[in-house]
């Protein structure tokens, strides 16, 4: 038997919940040295190889996010179906913490007169902002965490998502664009397309990484990291058929950058070079008792948006908590808002995904 993607991609038996679950404690960790030093300097796996725990586990999302979202897409009957599921997905959890966040963990915190807090336009900024997510994100609340080694930022795990939206807009335009295409030219080749986008993005961020030539900023090196990551799932996901997953490019791939991490420089290019392919294969190949971790739920969702102001509440009401005790409290804390994030409100808002609606009724 050949183990390509495709074979693997006839069942939903995976290990994705898996990895995103410690993608997103992942970042709670790294978070834990932010939030506690006050400085992104004090992450020990970033001094080790040059690339924080943070970094890794929104790569991480973005790798799969692209993988399974091109999945989804082309193989829902319209693109109602998608748009539909990928709200249904989003929203309703983030909805809920984000009201949680302005009308209990605001209110708590705020410096300011509750009269003041509640007619400030920044409170409602912050929860339009981040409740439509397109247009970008807000972590600020007015009188909010100000004092903290971290100050002013009640939520910064939520930046990455307006990027993750924007990528399904995407997808979802060039999917269109590349369909017409095709039946117009049939010999146009709609998969070498996203390999290019896939590809450029990666090169452009990796010169970037040694020439500087894209702004460090929000709009600038992010894009091309984020947007590239999420386009290598999208083109695995297209070359499904031809990519093999095998154990001994595995185990090739994770010495040669075990072996890079002796230079900053080369980790990175190994790194970003080999990640896919060993995601895809961590999220295929291993089966057994690991595969038992389905059957609890995907938590993973709710740990990234609960974390950060869990762990500013956390380091307010304990300015001198150990850094330990910090992560530990922290962790069983968020763990708690996931577990009801996931099973009241996110499970129950993806049972809506049958009920048709009769918008967009385009096929992909």
């Amino acid at each position: 038997m050949i183990n390509t993607l495709t074979s693997y991609l006839k069942g939903r038996d995976n290990n994705f919940n898996l990895i995103r679950f410690i993608a997103a404690t992942l970042v709670l960790v790294s978070h834990s040295f932010l939030l506690f030093g006050g400085s992104t300097a004090d992450q020990p796996l970033r001094s080790l190889v040059g690339v924080s725990f943070g970094t890794v586990a929104v790569d991480l999302f973005f790798i799969s996010s692209g993988f399974l979202i091109a999945n989804s897409l082309f193989n829902r009957k319209t693109l109602s179906d998608f748009i539909k599921a990928r709200i249904l997905r989003i929203y309703p959890g983030l909805a809920i913490s984000l009201l949680l966040t302005v009308f209990i963990l605001g209110s708590y915190f705020t410096t300011l007169p509750l009269s003041s807090y509640f007619t400030s336009p920044d409170t409602y900024k912050f929860l339009l902002f981040n409740v439509t997510l397109f247009f970008g994100e807000e972590g600020n609340l007015p009188g909010v965490f100000s004092t903290l080694p971290w100050p002013n930022t009640v939520n910064g795990s939520l930046w990455t998502l307006p990027f993750e939206v924007r990528a399904y807009a995407l997808l979802v335009i060039v999917g269109i664009s590349l369909g017409y295409l095709e039946k117009k030219w049939a010999v146009f080749g709609s998969k070498r397309f996203y390999l290019v986008i896939a590809l450029l993005g990666m090169g452009i961020y990796l010169f970037d990484y040694f020439h500087t030539i894209l702004p460090i900023s929000y709009f600038g090196s992010e894009y091309a990291r984020l947007f590239s990551m999420f386009f290598i799932g999208v083109a695995f996901y297209q070359y499904r058929d031809v990519i093999i997953l095998s154990n001994k490019l595995f185990y090739t791939l994770s010495l040669l950058l075990l072996i890079s991490a002796l230079d900053h420089s080369s980790f990175f290019v190994m790194y970003n070079c080999s990640l896919a392919y060993l995601v895809f294969y961590l999220a295929y190949v291993p089966k057994g008792y690991i595969r038992k971790f389905n059957a609890y739920g995907d938590y993973s969702y709710g740990i990234y948006i609960y974390a950060f102001p869990v762990q500013q509440a956390v380091l307010a009401l304990n300015p001198n908590i150990s850094l330990l005790s910090f992560f530990l409290v922290s962790l069983v804390i968020t763990f708690f808002f996931a577990y009801f994030s996931w099973q009241i409100i996110e499970k129950k808002a993806l049972k809506l995904k049958n009920i048709k609606l009769n918008i967009f009724q385009k096929n992909i």
